[in-house]
Protein backbone atom coordinates (compact mmCIF):
# COMPACT_ATOMS: atom_id res chain seq x y z
CA UNK A 1 0.00 0.00 0.00
CA UNK A 2 2.93 2.30 0.58
CA UNK A 3 3.87 2.24 -2.37
CA UNK A 4 0.70 3.06 -4.25
CA UNK A 5 0.43 6.22 -5.98
CA UNK A 6 -0.58 9.28 -3.30
CA UNK A 7 -3.42 10.33 -5.83
CA UNK A 8 -4.84 6.71 -6.45
CA UNK A 9 -5.90 6.64 -3.08
CA UNK A 10 -9.23 8.96 -2.73
CA UNK A 11 -10.36 7.12 -6.15
CA UNK A 12 -10.07 3.43 -4.44
CA UNK A 13 -12.21 5.13 -1.51
CA UNK A 14 -14.62 6.79 -3.69
CA UNK A 15 -14.60 10.13 -1.65
CA UNK A 16 -13.56 13.20 -1.64
CA UNK A 17 -12.72 16.25 0.45
CA UNK A 18 -13.41 19.71 -0.94
CA UNK A 19 -10.74 21.16 -3.68
CA UNK A 20 -9.04 17.92 -3.37
CA UNK A 21 -7.28 16.61 -7.20
CA UNK A 22 -9.66 14.31 -9.11
CA UNK A 23 -7.45 12.55 -11.76
CA UNK A 24 -9.08 12.20 -15.48
CA UNK A 25 -7.83 9.47 -17.16
CA UNK A 26 -7.69 8.76 -21.00
CA UNK A 27 -8.61 4.81 -21.66
CA UNK A 28 -8.26 4.28 -25.46
CA UNK A 29 -8.94 5.70 -28.86
CA UNK A 30 -10.59 3.54 -31.90
CA UNK A 31 -13.42 3.05 -34.80
CA UNK A 32 -16.95 2.73 -33.33
CA UNK A 33 -17.93 -0.08 -35.21
CA UNK A 34 -14.60 -2.17 -33.79
CA UNK A 35 -15.07 -2.18 -30.16
CA UNK A 36 -11.85 -4.00 -29.49
CA UNK A 37 -9.73 -2.60 -32.15
CA UNK A 38 -8.62 -0.33 -29.39
CA UNK A 39 -5.35 2.48 -29.10
CA UNK A 40 -3.66 4.29 -26.24
CA UNK A 41 -5.33 8.09 -26.57
CA UNK A 42 -2.02 9.42 -26.85
CA UNK A 43 -1.27 7.31 -30.46
CA UNK A 44 -3.50 10.06 -32.04
CA UNK A 45 -1.30 13.24 -31.82
CA UNK A 46 -3.46 14.47 -29.04
CA UNK A 47 -1.45 17.13 -27.00
CA UNK A 48 -1.29 16.73 -23.11
CA UNK A 49 -2.19 18.90 -20.04
CA UNK A 50 0.66 21.05 -18.15
CA UNK A 51 -0.11 19.41 -14.78
CA UNK A 52 2.07 16.42 -13.76
CA UNK A 53 2.14 13.20 -14.94
CA UNK A 54 0.88 10.38 -12.95
CA UNK A 55 1.70 6.36 -14.30
CA UNK A 56 -1.32 4.47 -14.08
CA UNK A 57 -0.48 0.65 -13.35
CA UNK A 58 -3.03 -2.35 -14.00
CA UNK A 59 -4.98 -3.30 -11.25
CA UNK A 60 -6.27 -6.36 -11.48
CA UNK A 61 -5.41 -9.31 -14.35
CA UNK A 62 -8.93 -8.59 -16.46
CA UNK A 63 -8.17 -5.01 -16.42
CA UNK A 64 -4.54 -5.88 -18.10
CA UNK A 65 -5.92 -8.64 -20.12
CA UNK A 66 -8.90 -6.25 -21.46
CA UNK A 67 -6.32 -3.41 -22.42
CA UNK A 68 -7.49 -1.11 -20.61
CA UNK A 69 -4.32 1.90 -20.94
CA UNK A 70 -5.24 4.82 -18.31
CA UNK A 71 -2.82 7.81 -18.93
CA UNK A 72 -3.18 10.92 -17.23
CA UNK A 73 -4.76 14.05 -19.53
CA UNK A 74 -2.63 16.62 -17.12
CA UNK A 75 -5.89 18.49 -16.95
CA UNK A 76 -6.28 20.46 -13.36
CA UNK A 77 -9.56 18.88 -11.94
CA UNK A 78 -10.37 19.76 -8.28
CA UNK A 79 -13.57 18.31 -6.17
CA UNK A 80 -16.39 20.60 -6.41
CA UNK A 81 -13.80 23.46 -7.72
CA UNK A 82 -15.50 25.11 -11.33
CA UNK A 83 -12.95 25.57 -14.08
CA UNK A 84 -13.90 28.61 -16.72
CA UNK A 85 -13.25 27.86 -19.98
CA UNK A 86 -9.38 27.59 -20.51
CA UNK A 87 -7.21 26.26 -22.57
CA UNK A 88 -4.42 23.32 -21.47
CA UNK A 89 -2.62 22.73 -24.46
CA UNK A 90 -1.79 23.38 -28.03
CA UNK A 91 -1.02 20.68 -30.98
CA UNK A 92 0.89 22.05 -33.97
CA UNK A 93 -0.44 20.30 -36.80
CA UNK A 94 1.63 19.34 -39.74
CA UNK A 95 0.75 17.56 -42.11
CA UNK A 96 1.76 14.40 -40.97
CA UNK A 97 -0.68 15.09 -37.60
CA UNK A 98 -3.33 16.13 -40.02
CA UNK A 99 -3.50 12.59 -41.87
CA UNK A 100 -3.71 10.82 -38.30
CA UNK A 101 -6.37 13.01 -37.62
CA UNK A 102 -8.54 13.08 -40.75
CA UNK A 103 -7.84 8.98 -40.73
CA UNK A 104 -9.28 8.42 -37.42
CA UNK A 105 -12.69 10.80 -38.15
CA UNK A 106 -13.05 8.73 -41.34
CA UNK A 107 -13.24 5.97 -39.71
CA UNK A 108 -15.23 7.49 -37.02
CA UNK A 109 -13.07 7.00 -33.83
CA UNK A 110 -13.93 8.05 -30.71
CA UNK A 111 -12.42 7.91 -27.41
CA UNK A 112 -12.94 6.66 -23.46
CA UNK A 113 -12.05 8.32 -20.56
CA UNK A 114 -12.59 7.38 -16.77
CA UNK A 115 -13.50 10.04 -13.67
CA UNK A 116 -13.29 8.06 -10.23
CA UNK A 117 -14.11 4.84 -12.27
CA UNK A 118 -17.03 6.39 -14.41
CA UNK A 119 -16.79 6.13 -17.78
CA UNK A 120 -17.28 9.00 -20.30
CA UNK A 121 -17.01 8.43 -24.35
CA UNK A 122 -16.66 11.27 -26.78
CA UNK A 123 -15.82 11.59 -30.63
CA UNK A 124 -12.00 12.79 -32.23
CA UNK A 125 -14.34 14.98 -34.90
CA UNK A 126 -16.41 14.78 -37.53
CA UNK A 127 -16.62 15.39 -41.47
CA UNK A 128 -18.43 17.73 -43.69
CA UNK A 129 -21.44 16.68 -45.78
CA UNK A 130 -19.47 15.80 -48.86
CA UNK A 131 -16.47 14.26 -47.26
CA UNK A 132 -13.92 16.83 -48.38
CA UNK A 133 -13.33 19.36 -44.78
CA UNK A 134 -13.06 17.75 -41.64
CA UNK A 135 -13.46 18.74 -38.00
CA UNK A 136 -12.10 18.69 -34.62
CA UNK A 137 -14.01 19.19 -31.49
CA UNK A 138 -11.49 20.88 -29.38
CA UNK A 139 -13.50 21.70 -26.40
CA UNK A 140 -14.29 19.20 -23.65
CA UNK A 141 -16.79 20.53 -21.44
CA UNK A 142 -17.36 18.81 -18.37
CA UNK A 143 -20.28 18.81 -16.07
CA UNK A 144 -19.60 16.61 -12.56
CA UNK A 145 -22.49 15.43 -10.46
CA UNK A 146 -21.62 15.24 -6.85
CA UNK A 147 -23.78 14.16 -3.62
CA UNK A 148 -22.13 14.78 -0.64
CA UNK A 149 -18.34 13.62 -0.96
CA UNK A 150 -18.64 11.36 -3.94
CA UNK A 151 -18.66 11.59 -7.32
CA UNK A 152 -22.00 9.95 -8.62
CA UNK A 153 -22.39 11.65 -12.19
CA UNK A 154 -20.27 12.57 -15.53
CA UNK A 155 -21.15 13.98 -18.18
CA UNK A 156 -19.26 14.94 -21.52
CA UNK A 157 -19.90 17.34 -24.36
CA UNK A 158 -17.35 18.39 -27.62
CA UNK A 159 -17.53 21.60 -28.65
CA UNK A 160 -15.44 23.93 -30.29
CA UNK A 161 -15.71 22.54 -34.21
CA UNK A 162 -12.36 23.36 -35.66
CA UNK A 163 -11.27 22.68 -39.56
CA UNK A 164 -8.17 20.94 -39.74
CA UNK A 165 -5.49 22.65 -42.06
CA UNK A 166 -2.33 21.82 -42.14
CA UNK A 167 0.83 24.20 -40.36
CA UNK A 168 -1.80 25.82 -38.19
CA UNK A 169 -1.90 25.50 -34.47
CA UNK A 170 -5.03 24.26 -32.66
CA UNK A 171 -5.96 24.90 -29.27
CA UNK A 172 -7.60 22.58 -26.97
CA UNK A 173 -9.32 23.71 -24.21
CA UNK A 174 -11.67 22.39 -21.34
CA UNK A 175 -14.08 23.73 -18.63
CA UNK A 176 -15.79 21.35 -15.68
CA UNK A 177 -19.32 22.97 -14.08
CA UNK A 178 -19.88 20.93 -10.47
CA UNK A 179 -23.63 20.38 -9.84
CA UNK A 180 -25.23 18.71 -6.79
CA UNK A 181 -26.90 15.50 -7.53
CA UNK A 182 -29.81 13.66 -5.93
CA UNK A 183 -28.22 10.08 -7.68
CA UNK A 184 -27.25 7.79 -4.79
CA UNK A 185 -23.77 6.49 -5.36
CA UNK A 186 -24.79 2.70 -5.05
CA UNK A 187 -26.69 4.28 -8.31
CA UNK A 188 -24.65 5.67 -10.09
CA UNK A 189 -23.89 3.01 -12.53
CA UNK A 190 -27.78 2.70 -13.53
CA UNK A 191 -27.47 5.14 -16.69
CA UNK A 192 -25.25 3.42 -18.33
CA UNK A 193 -27.50 -0.03 -18.33
CA UNK A 194 -30.06 -0.39 -21.19
CA UNK A 195 -33.42 -1.75 -19.69
CA UNK A 196 -35.57 -1.02 -22.80
CA UNK A 197 -32.94 -2.97 -24.82
CA UNK A 198 -32.36 -6.02 -21.95
CA UNK A 199 -36.31 -6.08 -20.79
CA UNK A 200 -37.79 -5.78 -23.82
CA UNK A 201 -40.99 -8.35 -24.33
CA UNK A 202 -38.88 -10.18 -26.42
CA UNK A 203 -36.25 -11.41 -24.04
CA UNK A 204 -39.51 -12.05 -21.53
CA UNK A 205 -41.31 -13.98 -24.43
CA UNK A 206 -38.07 -15.72 -25.33
CA UNK A 207 -37.54 -17.31 -21.77
CA UNK A 208 -41.15 -18.44 -21.68
CA UNK A 209 -41.26 -19.63 -25.11
CA UNK A 210 -38.22 -21.88 -23.59
CA UNK A 211 -39.66 -22.79 -20.22
CA UNK A 212 -42.71 -24.36 -22.55
CA UNK A 213 -40.00 -26.13 -24.47
CA UNK A 214 -38.72 -27.54 -21.19
CA UNK A 215 -42.20 -28.49 -19.96
CA UNK A 216 -42.81 -30.29 -23.30
CA UNK A 217 -39.59 -32.10 -23.44
CA UNK A 218 -39.98 -32.87 -20.04
CA UNK A 219 -43.38 -33.98 -20.64
CA UNK A 220 -42.45 -35.93 -23.73
CA UNK A 221 -39.65 -38.17 -22.58
CA UNK A 222 -40.98 -39.08 -19.44
CA UNK A 223 -44.23 -39.98 -21.12
CA UNK A 224 -42.58 -41.75 -23.99
CA UNK A 225 -39.59 -43.41 -21.79
CA UNK A 226 -42.20 -44.67 -19.08
CA UNK A 227 -44.75 -46.21 -21.55
CA UNK A 228 -41.88 -47.71 -23.13
CA UNK A 229 -39.84 -48.78 -20.69
CA UNK A 230 -42.72 -50.44 -18.94
CA UNK A 231 -43.40 -52.71 -22.13
CA UNK A 232 -39.61 -53.47 -22.35
CA UNK A 233 -39.61 -54.57 -18.52
CA UNK A 234 -42.74 -56.67 -19.33
CA UNK A 235 -41.50 -58.06 -22.26
CA UNK A 236 -38.08 -59.30 -20.69
CA UNK A 237 -40.18 -60.62 -17.80
CA UNK A 238 -41.76 -61.96 -19.68
CA UNK A 239 -39.49 -63.69 -21.87
CA UNK A 240 -37.58 -64.74 -18.67
CA UNK A 241 -40.81 -66.80 -17.73
CA UNK A 242 -40.13 -69.31 -21.23
CA UNK A 243 -38.26 -71.89 -21.50
CA UNK A 244 -35.11 -72.25 -23.21
CA UNK A 245 -36.54 -73.50 -26.28
CA UNK A 246 -39.17 -71.06 -26.90
CA UNK A 247 -36.43 -68.27 -26.01
CA UNK A 248 -34.16 -69.64 -28.41
CA UNK A 249 -37.28 -69.69 -31.19
CA UNK A 250 -38.49 -65.91 -29.58
CA UNK A 251 -37.63 -62.52 -31.43
CA UNK A 252 -35.41 -61.08 -29.27
CA UNK A 253 -34.68 -57.59 -29.70
CA UNK A 254 -34.48 -53.87 -27.87
CA UNK A 255 -31.69 -52.04 -25.55
CA UNK A 256 -31.66 -55.38 -22.91
CA UNK A 257 -29.32 -56.89 -25.91
CA UNK A 258 -26.55 -54.91 -25.22
CA UNK A 259 -26.34 -55.21 -22.04
CA UNK A 260 -22.78 -57.01 -21.89
CA UNK A 261 -21.26 -54.18 -23.90
CA UNK A 262 -23.08 -51.30 -22.68
CA UNK A 263 -20.36 -50.75 -20.17
CA UNK A 264 -17.88 -51.22 -22.18
CA UNK A 265 -14.90 -48.17 -21.96
CA UNK A 266 -15.66 -46.10 -24.64
CA UNK A 267 -12.93 -45.43 -27.81
CA UNK A 268 -10.40 -42.88 -26.82
CA UNK A 269 -11.39 -43.07 -22.57
CA UNK A 270 -7.84 -40.57 -22.02
CA UNK A 271 -9.50 -37.97 -24.40
CA UNK A 272 -13.13 -38.74 -23.62
CA UNK A 273 -12.62 -38.35 -19.78
CA UNK A 274 -10.65 -34.87 -19.86
CA UNK A 275 -13.20 -33.70 -21.74
CA UNK A 276 -15.85 -34.42 -19.59
CA UNK A 277 -13.69 -33.35 -16.91
CA UNK A 278 -13.10 -29.78 -18.46
CA UNK A 279 -17.31 -29.71 -19.01
CA UNK A 280 -17.89 -30.07 -15.34
CA UNK A 281 -15.51 -27.70 -14.74
CA UNK A 282 -17.02 -25.08 -17.52
CA UNK A 283 -20.41 -25.67 -16.00
CA UNK A 284 -19.28 -25.04 -12.17
CA UNK A 285 -17.36 -21.81 -13.42
CA UNK A 286 -20.69 -20.66 -15.14
CA UNK A 287 -22.92 -21.09 -12.46
CA UNK A 288 -20.51 -19.71 -9.56
CA UNK A 289 -19.95 -16.93 -11.68
CA UNK A 290 -23.43 -15.99 -12.72
CA UNK A 291 -24.63 -16.18 -8.85
CA UNK A 292 -21.56 -13.77 -8.19
CA UNK A 293 -22.63 -11.50 -10.95
CA UNK A 294 -26.28 -11.64 -9.55
CA UNK A 295 -25.55 -10.57 -6.20
CA UNK A 296 -22.57 -7.86 -6.75
CA UNK A 297 -22.54 -5.65 -9.76
CA UNK A 298 -19.44 -6.84 -11.47
CA UNK A 299 -19.97 -4.12 -14.58
CA UNK A 300 -18.74 -1.42 -11.85
CA UNK A 301 -14.95 -2.47 -11.72
CA UNK A 302 -13.35 -2.35 -15.03
CA UNK A 303 -11.92 -6.14 -15.65
CA UNK A 304 -13.54 -7.55 -12.78
CA UNK A 305 -15.90 -10.01 -14.82
CA UNK A 306 -12.66 -11.59 -16.31
CA UNK A 307 -10.64 -11.48 -13.16
CA UNK A 308 -13.48 -13.11 -11.16
CA UNK A 309 -13.93 -15.92 -14.00
CA UNK A 310 -10.10 -16.40 -14.11
CA UNK A 311 -9.87 -16.59 -10.14
CA UNK A 312 -12.85 -19.31 -10.23
CA UNK A 313 -11.90 -21.46 -13.37
CA UNK A 314 -8.57 -21.99 -11.25
CA UNK A 315 -10.14 -22.70 -7.61
CA UNK A 316 -12.44 -25.23 -9.33
CA UNK A 317 -10.12 -27.19 -10.64
CA UNK A 318 -10.53 -30.31 -8.61
CA UNK A 319 -13.78 -30.55 -9.65
CA UNK A 320 -12.32 -31.14 -13.16
CA UNK A 321 -9.75 -33.84 -11.65
CA UNK A 322 -12.46 -35.43 -9.89
CA UNK A 323 -14.68 -36.45 -12.61
CA UNK A 324 -12.24 -36.58 -15.13
CA UNK A 325 -9.87 -38.75 -12.90
CA UNK A 326 -12.75 -40.82 -11.95
CA UNK A 327 -14.32 -41.37 -14.89
CA UNK A 328 -11.10 -42.56 -15.96
CA UNK A 329 -10.57 -45.16 -13.36
CA UNK A 330 -13.77 -46.62 -14.49
CA UNK A 331 -13.11 -46.97 -18.13
CA UNK A 332 -9.76 -49.35 -16.58
CA UNK A 333 -7.78 -46.08 -17.71
CA UNK A 334 -3.61 -46.51 -16.38
CA UNK A 335 -1.61 -43.52 -17.63
CA UNK A 336 -3.56 -41.62 -15.14
CA UNK A 337 -1.02 -38.74 -14.81
CA UNK A 338 -0.92 -37.92 -18.63
CA UNK A 339 -4.94 -37.52 -18.37
CA UNK A 340 -5.08 -35.83 -15.57
CA UNK A 341 -2.37 -33.21 -17.26
CA UNK A 342 -4.63 -33.50 -20.34
CA UNK A 343 -7.74 -32.56 -18.22
CA UNK A 344 -5.76 -29.36 -16.59
CA UNK A 345 -4.55 -27.78 -19.56
CA UNK A 346 -7.38 -28.54 -22.31
CA UNK A 347 -9.01 -25.40 -21.65
CA UNK A 348 -6.37 -22.99 -20.95
CA UNK A 349 -4.24 -24.19 -23.66
CA UNK A 350 -7.53 -23.52 -26.41
CA UNK A 351 -8.08 -19.94 -24.78
CA UNK A 352 -4.03 -19.21 -24.59
CA UNK A 353 -3.56 -20.77 -28.24
CA UNK A 354 -6.15 -18.17 -29.59
CA UNK A 355 -4.85 -15.39 -27.42
CA UNK A 356 -1.72 -15.91 -28.81
CA UNK A 357 -2.39 -15.89 -32.16
CA UNK A 358 -4.47 -13.06 -32.46
CA UNK A 359 -1.78 -11.23 -29.93
CA UNK A 360 0.64 -11.37 -32.79
CA UNK A 361 -2.37 -9.40 -34.93
CA UNK A 362 -2.42 -7.00 -32.17
CA UNK A 363 1.32 -6.12 -31.85
CA UNK A 364 1.66 -5.58 -35.88
CA UNK A 365 -1.38 -3.17 -35.38
CA UNK A 366 -0.27 -1.58 -31.98
CA UNK A 367 -3.41 -2.07 -30.39
CA UNK A 368 -3.54 -1.85 -26.53
CA UNK A 369 -5.78 -5.24 -26.95
CA UNK A 370 -1.78 -6.68 -27.14
CA UNK A 371 -1.13 -8.29 -24.05
CA UNK A 372 1.97 -7.46 -22.13
CA UNK A 373 4.91 -10.34 -21.38
CA UNK A 374 4.55 -9.93 -17.73
CA UNK A 375 0.08 -10.73 -17.89
CA UNK A 376 1.57 -13.94 -19.91
CA UNK A 377 3.80 -14.55 -17.03
CA UNK A 378 1.18 -14.60 -14.62
CA UNK A 379 -1.33 -16.28 -16.68
CA UNK A 380 1.00 -19.75 -17.38
CA UNK A 381 2.16 -19.38 -13.19
CA UNK A 382 -1.60 -20.13 -12.38
CA UNK A 383 -2.12 -22.78 -15.30
CA UNK A 384 1.29 -24.60 -13.60
CA UNK A 385 1.33 -23.24 -9.56
CA UNK A 386 -2.38 -23.14 -8.71
CA UNK A 387 -4.63 -25.38 -11.52
CA UNK A 388 -2.25 -28.23 -11.80
CA UNK A 389 -2.14 -28.76 -8.11
CA UNK A 390 -5.45 -28.49 -7.62
CA UNK A 391 -6.31 -30.34 -10.63
CA UNK A 392 -3.91 -33.04 -9.14
CA UNK A 393 -5.83 -33.24 -5.82
CA UNK A 394 -9.32 -33.48 -7.88
CA UNK A 395 -7.69 -36.60 -9.67
CA UNK A 396 -6.68 -38.51 -6.48
CA UNK A 397 -9.77 -37.77 -4.66
CA UNK A 398 -11.72 -38.82 -7.66
CA UNK A 399 -9.53 -42.61 -8.76
CA UNK A 400 -9.90 -43.45 -4.70
CA UNK A 401 -13.34 -42.44 -3.88
CA UNK A 402 -15.57 -43.13 -6.86
CA UNK A 403 -13.10 -44.46 -9.39
CA UNK A 404 -13.84 -48.54 -8.98
CA UNK A 405 -16.01 -49.89 -11.86
CA UNK A 406 -19.24 -50.38 -10.09
CA UNK A 407 -21.44 -51.27 -13.18
CA UNK A 408 -24.95 -53.09 -12.79
CA UNK A 409 -24.12 -55.49 -15.54
CA UNK A 410 -20.76 -57.63 -16.35
CA UNK A 411 -18.78 -56.67 -19.64
CA UNK A 412 -18.59 -59.20 -21.69
CA UNK A 413 -14.93 -60.52 -23.35
CA UNK A 414 -15.78 -60.42 -26.98
CA UNK A 415 -17.74 -57.34 -28.56
CA UNK A 416 -21.30 -57.95 -29.97
CA UNK A 417 -21.51 -57.00 -33.64
CA UNK A 418 -23.74 -54.01 -34.04
CA UNK A 419 -26.84 -55.47 -36.30
CA UNK A 420 -27.36 -52.54 -39.50
CA UNK A 421 -30.18 -50.08 -38.92
CA UNK A 422 -31.74 -47.38 -40.72
CA UNK A 423 -29.82 -43.80 -42.12
CA UNK A 424 -31.44 -42.19 -39.45
CA UNK A 425 -29.95 -44.17 -36.63
CA UNK A 426 -26.94 -44.12 -37.34
CA UNK A 427 -24.51 -42.10 -35.10
CA UNK A 428 -23.66 -39.34 -37.26
CA UNK A 429 -27.19 -38.33 -37.66
CA UNK A 430 -27.67 -38.28 -33.91
CA UNK A 431 -25.20 -36.53 -33.39
CA UNK A 432 -25.74 -33.47 -36.16
CA UNK A 433 -29.65 -34.02 -35.18
CA UNK A 434 -28.92 -33.44 -31.46
CA UNK A 435 -27.67 -29.93 -31.18
CA UNK A 436 -31.25 -27.79 -32.80
CA UNK A 437 -33.25 -28.29 -29.63
CA UNK A 438 -30.58 -26.82 -27.07
CA UNK A 439 -29.44 -24.32 -29.23
CA UNK A 440 -33.76 -23.29 -30.05
CA UNK A 441 -33.76 -23.03 -26.17
CA UNK A 442 -30.54 -20.61 -25.74
CA UNK A 443 -30.19 -18.15 -29.35
CA UNK A 444 -32.51 -15.29 -28.34
CA UNK A 445 -30.11 -15.37 -24.99
CA UNK A 446 -27.11 -15.46 -27.64
CA UNK A 447 -27.98 -12.22 -29.07
CA UNK A 448 -28.25 -9.79 -25.96
CA UNK A 449 -24.68 -11.94 -24.87
CA UNK A 450 -23.04 -11.18 -28.29
CA UNK A 451 -24.96 -7.72 -28.10
CA UNK A 452 -23.10 -6.82 -24.84
CA UNK A 453 -19.67 -7.91 -25.82
CA UNK A 454 -19.27 -6.96 -29.00
CA UNK A 455 -21.33 -3.76 -28.99
CA UNK A 456 -21.62 -1.08 -26.46
CA UNK A 457 -23.65 -2.11 -23.75
CA UNK A 458 -23.51 -3.56 -20.57
CA UNK A 459 -25.02 -7.10 -19.19
CA UNK A 460 -26.82 -6.68 -16.31
CA UNK A 461 -29.94 -9.37 -16.30
CA UNK A 462 -27.93 -12.39 -14.85
CA UNK A 463 -31.18 -13.90 -13.72
CA UNK A 464 -31.85 -14.57 -17.38
CA UNK A 465 -28.87 -16.02 -18.12
CA UNK A 466 -29.21 -18.33 -15.04
CA UNK A 467 -32.91 -19.75 -16.53
CA UNK A 468 -31.52 -20.12 -19.51
CA UNK A 469 -28.36 -21.81 -17.99
CA UNK A 470 -30.68 -24.41 -16.04
CA UNK A 471 -33.49 -24.54 -19.66
CA UNK A 472 -29.87 -25.37 -21.81
CA UNK A 473 -29.49 -28.09 -18.86
CA UNK A 474 -32.64 -29.69 -18.96
CA UNK A 475 -33.43 -29.63 -22.73
CA UNK A 476 -29.50 -31.10 -23.29
CA UNK A 477 -30.03 -33.87 -20.91
CA UNK A 478 -33.59 -34.71 -22.16
CA UNK A 479 -32.57 -35.06 -25.89
CA UNK A 480 -29.43 -36.71 -25.19
CA UNK A 481 -31.63 -39.24 -23.05
CA UNK A 482 -34.41 -39.85 -26.54
CA UNK A 483 -31.08 -40.13 -28.73
CA UNK A 484 -29.13 -42.69 -26.57
CA UNK A 485 -32.05 -44.64 -26.14
CA UNK A 486 -32.75 -44.82 -29.87
CA UNK A 487 -29.32 -46.21 -29.72
CA UNK A 488 -29.85 -48.74 -27.40
CA UNK A 489 -32.51 -49.98 -29.22
CA UNK A 490 -31.05 -50.32 -32.30
CA UNK A 491 -28.50 -52.63 -30.16
CA UNK A 492 -25.89 -50.20 -30.78
CA UNK A 493 -23.74 -50.25 -27.60
CA UNK A 494 -21.34 -46.94 -28.51
CA UNK A 495 -23.41 -44.69 -26.79
CA UNK A 496 -20.72 -42.33 -24.78
CA UNK A 497 -19.17 -40.62 -27.38
CA UNK A 498 -22.85 -40.37 -29.16
CA UNK A 499 -24.26 -38.79 -26.42
CA UNK A 500 -21.44 -36.28 -25.82
CA UNK A 501 -21.44 -35.38 -29.13
CA UNK A 502 -24.90 -35.30 -30.18
CA UNK A 503 -25.24 -32.08 -27.02
CA UNK A 504 -21.59 -30.71 -28.17
CA UNK A 505 -22.90 -30.61 -31.49
CA UNK A 506 -24.90 -27.39 -30.04
CA UNK A 507 -21.46 -25.40 -30.41
CA UNK A 508 -21.32 -26.15 -34.01
CA UNK A 509 -24.82 -24.16 -34.33
CA UNK A 510 -24.18 -21.37 -31.64
CA UNK A 511 -20.66 -20.97 -34.18
CA UNK A 512 -22.56 -20.63 -37.48
CA UNK A 513 -25.03 -18.17 -35.44
CA UNK A 514 -21.43 -16.34 -35.06
CA UNK A 515 -21.95 -15.67 -38.64
CA UNK A 516 -25.15 -14.59 -39.39
CA UNK A 517 -24.28 -12.30 -36.68
CA UNK A 518 -21.27 -10.86 -37.99
CA UNK A 519 -22.54 -10.18 -41.27
CA UNK A 520 -25.93 -9.10 -40.60
CA UNK A 521 -26.28 -7.42 -36.92
CA UNK A 522 -22.21 -5.56 -37.16
CA UNK A 523 -20.71 -3.41 -38.90
CA UNK A 524 -17.21 -4.83 -38.01
CA UNK A 525 -13.98 -4.73 -41.09
CA UNK A 526 -10.12 -5.17 -40.99
CA UNK A 527 -8.17 -7.96 -40.29
CA UNK A 528 -7.74 -7.26 -36.48
CA UNK A 529 -11.28 -7.55 -35.44
CA UNK A 530 -12.10 -10.13 -37.90
CA UNK A 531 -9.80 -12.58 -36.18
CA UNK A 532 -10.52 -11.41 -32.62
CA UNK A 533 -13.94 -12.18 -33.26
CA UNK A 534 -14.29 -15.44 -34.89
CA UNK A 535 -11.47 -16.49 -32.85
CA UNK A 536 -12.74 -15.96 -29.19
CA UNK A 537 -16.36 -16.91 -30.33
CA UNK A 538 -14.85 -20.15 -31.69
CA UNK A 539 -13.28 -20.89 -28.50
CA UNK A 540 -16.67 -19.81 -26.83
CA UNK A 541 -18.51 -22.37 -29.02
CA UNK A 542 -16.02 -24.65 -28.19
CA UNK A 543 -16.23 -24.73 -24.32
CA UNK A 544 -20.22 -24.42 -24.32
CA UNK A 545 -20.13 -27.55 -26.33
CA UNK A 546 -17.53 -29.10 -24.23
CA UNK A 547 -19.75 -28.30 -21.28
CA UNK A 548 -23.16 -28.86 -22.86
CA UNK A 549 -21.40 -32.97 -23.77
CA UNK A 550 -20.64 -33.11 -20.45
CA UNK A 551 -23.86 -32.32 -19.11
CA UNK A 552 -25.59 -34.99 -21.72
CA UNK A 553 -22.92 -37.55 -21.30
CA UNK A 554 -23.54 -37.22 -17.07
CA UNK A 555 -27.33 -37.17 -17.48
CA UNK A 556 -27.59 -39.85 -19.65
CA UNK A 557 -24.80 -42.55 -17.63
CA UNK A 558 -27.78 -41.78 -15.00
CA UNK A 559 -30.97 -42.79 -17.14
CA UNK A 560 -28.28 -46.20 -18.84
CA UNK A 561 -26.86 -46.76 -15.73
CA UNK A 562 -30.88 -46.84 -14.35
CA UNK A 563 -32.78 -48.61 -16.35
CA UNK A 564 -30.03 -51.91 -16.72
CA UNK A 565 -30.23 -51.87 -13.22
CA UNK A 566 -33.78 -52.91 -12.89
CA UNK A 567 -33.49 -55.46 -15.37
CA UNK A 568 -33.06 -59.22 -14.93
CA UNK A 569 -30.30 -60.57 -16.53
CA UNK A 570 -28.82 -63.97 -16.41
Amino acid sequence: LLLLPPARADEHEHTYQDKEEVVLWMNTVGPYHNRQETYKYFSLPFCVGSKKSISHYHETLGEALQGVELEFSGLDIKFKDDVMPATYCEIDLDKEKRDAFVYAIKNHYWYQMYIDDLPIWGIVGEADENGEDYYLWTYKKLEIGFNGNRIVDVNLTSEGKVKLVPNTKIQMSYSVKWKKSDVKFEDRFDKYLDPSFFQHRIHWFSIFNSFMMVIFLVGLVSMILMRTLRKDYARYSKEEEMDDMDRDLGDEYGWKQGHGDVFRPSSHPLIFSSLIGSGCQIFAVSLIVIIVAMIEDLYTERGSMLSTAIFVYAATSPVNGYFGGSLYARQGGRRWIKQMFIGAFLIPAMVCGTAFFINFIAIYYHASRAIPFGTMVAVCCICFFVILPLNLVGTILGRNLSGQPNFPCRVNAVPRPIPEKKWFMEPAVIVCLGGILPFGSIFIEMYFIFTSFWAYKIYYVYGFMMLVLVILCIVTVCVTIVCTYFLLNAEDYRWQWTSFLSAASTAIYVYMYSFYYYFFKTKMYGLFQTSFYFGYMAVFSTALGIMCGAIGYMGTSAFVRKIYTNVKID
